[in-house]
């Protein structure tokens, strides 16, 4: 419900829900594809606050949001009718084959990213542990922990199955079995017997079989799910609807996983190999130019969204070497641009920009660098270039000490774990380490010296313009007041929901602040906005996630489009019976149209009574 107008201005910007033929999402973008590009207006949905960027790239439409992308996706989805996605459709147009191939990689890794990222995360730290001597392996804690950082690993084709048979428009649990027949332990133990010098030779009706360790694969399944899909609907076409639902997955199944073994995963494993070692190859010629390469252009390519092309082949070393040399090269990449970010918020005088770097510098540590590109160092121009230039020069410190990481997960400063080898801290790791300081300082002082226009950082202040008005509004609940950076709940503390303060409530009763009408009430009543006759647009949010009780506790005594009076009753709720439910009651009071006044002033009392001075609003 928070998203709600967010997502409307969303889909009204990329055309309407009958221009969208699918929708995903990855960790801060929309990645729509539409039946005609000429009718999404970017240039619009650019300029929406709630929007960070729209990138064309890939044959997507791709709209950054920002970390809360999944709350906006789902309520794309609720408000487009577009039930998971919309599932995609040719339409009658054809896309160039690079533009395919990263529609499909993404569309494919993009539901498995979070899993992926956090059990990574999870097998860095353990090998840290293993490191610093905090665990053993043969001790039942590590061996639980292991199990559940490789579990999404060790079955990757199961995952990758059902992700695959999704987008490519078939039965996703008939390629989920595919490929749980790869990775069937009867499989494994076949495999695991072929390695016997004494091994017996296995036949399928007398043609012979190659067993393969299929086991963290990413190319064999992708395949044969590809191939099941094709055969679905021919089936589908010719059998009868009464025995449709068994006996076209019955035909997929003793076709496609046979297939699998004879064909279709010798041949995907001899392109898995051909890749890794072309990859090996090319890096093992020069790893100095190979890692400035990489460290320089990976946040260009993140601007496109072309990034995902390279995510299979960074899991398919790993499953091919058990190492992986290409995600330790980005590492100077991101911290390039989180420097160049920090060197920005340092420099700048523009308050907002400072406070945009702030939370981007945050989110980038962690990975997410869309916000620090965008809405910091591409606009600003010279701090991209100077975060590119720190990738390039940290890329080509760790290519010299040729650091791997030995498992997969977002670009972050969780990845340093990753990169420790079983044998314990080694010279890769200290060059992991070092490049990715000399990206994040080279960046932040050269940002810092020359990535913010003079003009923005030495001009003197605007004078301020001539209060033309002034506004009260009284406290519509008793309590003690907080400023809102106190409030626990990122969204209202960071003020992006505009200016305001928190009380937290003495009783539980609301009343109205001004003279005006009910402009909206949350059907859970635990919210209610008020438009002032001046023409303030009041939030008040009675408690933190108390969404999540669903209307229970609380009771509404105006609706939507009433006149009210200050001091009207408004709501009431049952402060004892919200606490025992485990949520906290501080009330945040929000001037959502802040941004229409000079300045919105607290009265600095600690304690108000109903209907006391509690904010001035100045024009």
């Amino acid at each position: 419900m928070k998203y709600e107008t967010l997502a409307r201005e969303i889909l009204a910007g990329v055309g309407g829900r009958d221009n969208v033929r699918s929708l995903v999402h990855c960790a801060t973008r929309l990645r729509f594809k539409l039946r005609d590009n000429q009718r999404a207006d970017a240039a619009a949905l650019k300029k929406n606050p709630g929007v960070i960027m729209v990138v064309e790239s890939g044959g997507q439409f791709q709209v950054v949001v920002g970390n809360h992308v999944a709350e906006v996706y789902n309520a794309v989805n609720q408000v487009g009718s577009l039930g998971d996605g919309v599932p995609a459709d040719d339409d009658g147009k054809k896309e160039n084959l690079f533009s395919r191939f990263i529609d499909v990689v993404s569309g494919i890794f993009t539901p498995l990213l979070g899993v992926m990222a956090a059990s990574g995360i999870l097998k860095g730290f353990l090998a840290l542990s293993l490191a610093c001597g905090w665990l053993l392996e043969s001790s039942g804690t590590y061996k639980m922990l292991f199990a559940a950082s490789d579990a999404l690993f060790y079955f990757l084709p199961i995952m990758l199955g059902y992700t695959a048979g999704k987008k490519f428009g078939g039965n996703p649990f008939i390629t989920m079995a595919i490929g749980g027949a790869l990775t069937h332990p009867l499989m494994m133990a076949a495999f695991n017997a072929a390695q016997q010098p004494d091994a017996v030779r296995e036949y399928f009706f007398g043609i012979p079989l190659t067993f393969i360790n299929y086991s963290s694969s990413v190319i064999p399944i992708i395949f044969a799910a590809w191939v099941s899909c094709r055969l679905e609907p021919l089936f589908n076409r010719v059998i009868h609807s009464a025995l449709r639902n068994f006996v076209t997955p019955l035909l997929c199944l003793v076709i496609t996983v046979p297939l699998t073994f004879l064909l279709i995963g010798p041949a995907a494993t001899w392109l898995s190999h051909l890749l890794a070692n072309g990859y090996q190859g090319i890096y093992a010629f020069n790893p100095i130019i190979a890692g400035a390469f990489m460290g320089a252009m990976w946040q260009v390519c993140v601007i496109f969204g072309l990034h995902w092309g390279l995510v299979p082949l960074m899991i398919n070393n790993l499953s091919v070497f058990g190492r992986d040399t290409m995600v330790p090269l980005l590492l100077p990449a991101v911290m390039g641009q989180v420097g160049a970010t920090l060197g920005v918020m340092l420099r700048t005088r523009d308050a907002k920009l400072r406070a945009l770097a702030g939370s981007a510098i945050g989110a980038g540590i962690f990975g997410i660098t869309e916000p620090a590109v965008y809405g910091v160092t591409l606009p600003n121009k010279r701090p991209f270039i100077f975060g590119c230039i720190g990738g390039a020069l940290g890329g080509a410190v760790i290519g010299y000490f040729h650091t791997a990481t030995y498992s997969f997960g977002l670009v972050n400063i969780f990845t340093f774990a990753q990169i420790i080898p079983s044998a314990g801290f080694d010279a890769t790791v200290w060059g992991a380490i070092a490049g990715s300081l000399l990206s994040f300082c080279f960046a932040a002082v050269a940002s810092y010296l020359f990535g913010v226009a003079p003009a923005e950082t030495h001009e003197e202040p605007t004078p301020p313009a001539p209060l033309n008005r002034k506004e009260c509004v009284v406290s519509p609940i008793a309590g003690d007041v907080m400023p809102l950076e106190q409030v626990n709940d990122a969204t209202f503390a960071s003020g992006l929901l505009g200016k305001g303060v928190a009380i937290a409530p003495q009783q539980g009763r609301v009343v109205s602040p001004v003279a005006g009408r009910v402009a909206s009430l949350f059907k859970t009543r635990h919210a209610i906005g008020i438009e002032s006759d001046d023409g303030a647009e009041i939030l008040i949010h009675v408690g933190i996630d108390t969404v999540k009780l669903d209307g229970l506790h609380f009771s509404a005594h105006v609706h939507e489009g009433d006149r009210v009076q200050p001091g009207d009753l408004l709501i009431e709720f049952d402060q004892a019976a919200i606490h025992a439910a485990g949520f906290d009651t501080t009330t945040p009071i929000i001037i959502s149209n802040s941004d229409d006044y000079v300045e919105v002033l607290a009265s600095g009392e600690s304690r108000v009574q109903e209907q006391a001075p509690l904010l001035t609003l100045l024009r």
